[in-house]
């Protein structure tokens, strides 16, 4: 808290008196859902009725991107609103050699203490804040979510398969310290059985609600499934004709659920904006304990749809249309500006904030999304349905070439331009025939290269193991 202070506007609500009094907010993240992995976007073999039900009393959103493809950069983009090359956090976090939350000299690695997060904004207008589940965005004190806005905190600080796990292979990840369950910076278990994670999240989510209906409160949800390893609970082991992933899948559903199902009971439904979308798209490598992006190219760790696109469900009875299908374009880094506005509360002055306020397309004011363009890096850049890579190396999970390299980088020496409308694959190179466009669109990244501080380095290594500093 006291790193704010400097932020004199921070804390001004300046609700008119025509406005409606600000939402709840519910902000649920699954971990690498694949854009098809919803029965309302064309699951196969598993259902999700519930998601299909918040779809269907709210609005879908098709042409919604995560910032990053990959779990740390997307979630620190997506608390900041800022894109990760700015953040100068590219890379997944890997958990300290010793997890020790209570130490007083913390770690280097986390999500920078300058930058501001959207609970952080929503804190200081007034409202009740808790993250409940995985975090990835620094194991130590100092870059835990209670240093981060967040009044309370309970899960894991990293990706569930960073450290031992109950039941693991023997010798996996044995060099890693065993997964700590915390409750704020406190370690009340090691090794969790991750069978019953959806369960104590979704459990601990709906203590908070109820204790919190007198007053505005932001619920920060971030499931640890379907990330590998993936484990239903025995009620629903077996339950998907999927396998496992199915499993998980349909037991995240049924939490969703559970909190719509509190929410009414709560008295609180109609005053409740609830979000629910993926960190990333699916972690193809890892099939069949994996999801799908159809109809969009590769998954996770690359710089194609399927990595971006995700799904991005919305419902707030009385102020998000219902039943509605937006196809316009819009990132998770919107959602920081979208949030602070809905709660009139101040931006911070001195950081750039890259989303924008979408609110007034989202509920249905305006009939486009104020985003037309989107960096998926300093290298690759939407405008429209136009999509430029810049001549690099660039990760495949399933190259179209046998260029690739044993990281599964593949060079590509020439621009490639895309027409996402009609050619969601990303299969077809108009770069050729369209020069001007390429012009156009390589201009966008060269600023956005000069803008970006520090500067992006030149080129990544592709002698390094992919990651997602690939451009």
């Amino acid at each position: 808290m006291p790193r704010l202070l400097h932020h004199l506007s921070l804390a001004l609500v300046a609700l008119s008196a025509s406005a409606a009094p600000p939402p709840n907010i519910i902000l649920i993240v699954a971990d690498d859902l694949g854009y098809a992995d919803l029965g309302c976007q064309g699951a196969v073999d598993f259902d999700t009725p519930h998601l299909d039900r918040l779809a269907a009393s709210g609005t879908r959103l098709t042409n919604y991107c995560s910032a990053a493809s990959t779990c740390s950069p997307s979630r620190a983009a997506l608390l900041t609103g800022r894109y990760p090359d700015r953040i100068g956090l590219t890379e997944d976090l890997l958990p300290s050699p010793t997890v020790d939350a209570d130490q007083s000299d913390p770690g280097s690695s986390g999500l920078p203490s300058a930058e501001i997060t959207v609970a952080e904004i929503l804190h200081q207008a007034g409202y009740a804040t808790a993250c409940i589940g995985n975090w990835h965005l620094g194991d130590r004190a100092d870059f835990l979510p209670t240093k981060q806005g967040f009044d309370r905190y309970f899960g894991i600080p990293y990706s569930n398969d960073l450290g031992w796990w109950h039941g693991r292979p023997n010798g996996e990840n044995s060099h890693l310290p065993p997964i700590p369950l915390l409750e704020g910076v406190r370690i009340v278990e090691t090794s969790p059985d991750q069978r019953y994670l959806t369960q104590r999240y979704t459990k601990k989510a709906l203590t908070f609600l109820a204790g919190h209906r007198s007053k505005p409160f932001f619920l920060y949800l971030a499931h640890a499934m379907p990330h590998v390893p993936i484990f239903p609970s025995p009620k629903w082991s077996g339950s998907a004709r999927y396998g496992l992933y199915g499993d998980v899948v349909q037991e995240l559903d049924a939490s969703v659920g559970e909190i719509l199902d509190g929410l009414k009971t709560l008295g609180l439904e109609d005053n409740t904006l609830v979000i629910f979308t993926s960190d990333n798209g699916p972690q193809l490598t890892k099939a069949p304990h994996a999801g799908r992006a159809t109809p969009f190219r590769e998954g996770a760790r690359t710089r194609f749809e399927g990595g971006y696109r995700v799904p991005c469900l919305i419902r707030w009875p009385g102020h998000v249309p219902a039943g509605k299908v937006a196809e316009g374009l819009m990132a998770s880094i919107d959602w920081m500006p979208t949030l602070a506005g809905l709660a009139s509360a101040a931006l911070p002055d001195d950081h750039t904030i890259d989303g924008l306020d979408c609110w007034s397309y989202l509920s249905g004011k305006s009939a486009e999304s104020p985003r037309d363009r989107f960096f998926y890096s300093p290298w690759v850049v939407r405008m429209g349905s136009l999509k430029l890579f810049l001549p690099g190396n660039y990760r495949e999970v399933s190259p179209q070439s046998s260029k690739a390299d044993a990281h599964g980088m593949v060079n590509h020496g020439e621009s490639r331009l895309f027409d996402l409308s009609v050619d969601p694959g990303e299969t077809h190179n108009l770069a050729p025939t369209q020069p001007e466009k390429v012009t156009e669109l390589t201009a966008l990244l060269k600023a956005f290269q000069e803008e970006l501080k520090p500067p992006p380095d030149a080129a990544p290594d592709p002698g390094k193991p992919a990651s997602s500093s690939n451009r």
